[in-house]
């Protein structure tokens, strides 16, 4: 009967470590499904820029959230390997006074490692989506201007396969940015953003609130049309959908670059 007995309670004790290895191995499997890749940030602007990460809700925030960016460097980091979903934008004019960091586009609530914060607009986003899609493992990237331009921008893959096209905006739109949309520098009035008609005039038309808040009442305004007019390949209004479309699987890196 001893015996007996110590073999019954045995049983359970072996049967959770073989479905704990089990789990285990699952585990491991999962989250090494996804190969490596990289994330590289690119300032190719005569002046630097402090690039900004802030993961959606839920995700890593990688390289705590900001970093300043010589002109003409950049700066690589692996990418998670797991799905992950964020977006990065550049801040510009930023400054160290009276032991407080502040920039002039983009800032993050003065601070250089944003942390998970989000950016002031007006500030050209990057909106990247990785590792969705399952074994195909597909990567999705778009460059937004319904927050306002800071400075120009494009996203550029690696080694994808499937439609991996270069997009986002290259055109200097402080150049050419309607009186009405323009941010200006408090020392020297030059223009360092261009506003969206939402951020300009806060309607709920034009900021597809309330509503507008779907795509049958959310149009295209004069004022999104002038961005989409010189970056067609960029979302202008919440609703927006880009002519140029992409599904790249397995890129080896995605590349953010400044003033391409």
């Amino acid at each position: 009967m001893a015996s007996s007995s110590s073999s019954c309670s045995s049983f359970p004790l072996i049967s959770l470590t073989f479905y704990s290895l089990l789990f285990l191995i699952v585990v491991q499997q999962v989250a090494a499904q996804y190969p490596a890749m990289t994330l590289t940030v690119v300032n190719n602007c005569p002046f630097t820029v402090w690039p900004a990460v802030q993961p959606n809700s839920g995700h890593d925030v990688l390289e705590k959230g900001g970093f300043a960016l010589s002109t003409l460097t950049h700066r690589s980091f692996p990418a998670p390997t797991h799905h992950w979903s964020g977006r990065i934008w550049g801040r510009t004019g930023c400054t160290f006074s009276g032991g407080r960091f502040s920039c002039a586009t983009g800032d993050c609530g003065g601070r250089l490692e944003c942390g998970g914060l989000g950016g002031a607009a007006p500030a050209t986003l990057a909106q990247i989506t990785l590792h969705h899609g399952g074994r195909r493992d597909l990567s999705s990237y778009g460059v937004s201007l319904v927050d306002g331009f800071n400075v120009g921008m494009t996203v550029t893959p690696h080694e994808g396969k499937g439609q991996c096209p270069v997009v986002g905006c290259r055109a200097n739109l402080l150049a050419t940015c309607p009186d009405v949309l323009q941010v200006r520098a408090p020392v020297g009035g030059h223009v360092i953003g261009c506003k969206s008609g939402c951020q300009a005039f806060g309607t709920d038309e034009l900021c597809c609130r309330n509503k507008y808040n779907n795509p049958r009442t959310c149009r295209a305004s004069t004022y999104s049309e002038f961005f989409k007019h010189a970056c067609p390949a960029t979302f202008t209004y919440a609703h927006d959908s880009p002519s140029l479309t992409h599904d790249c699987e397995s890129p080896k890196e995605l590349k953010v670059i400044f003033c391409h």
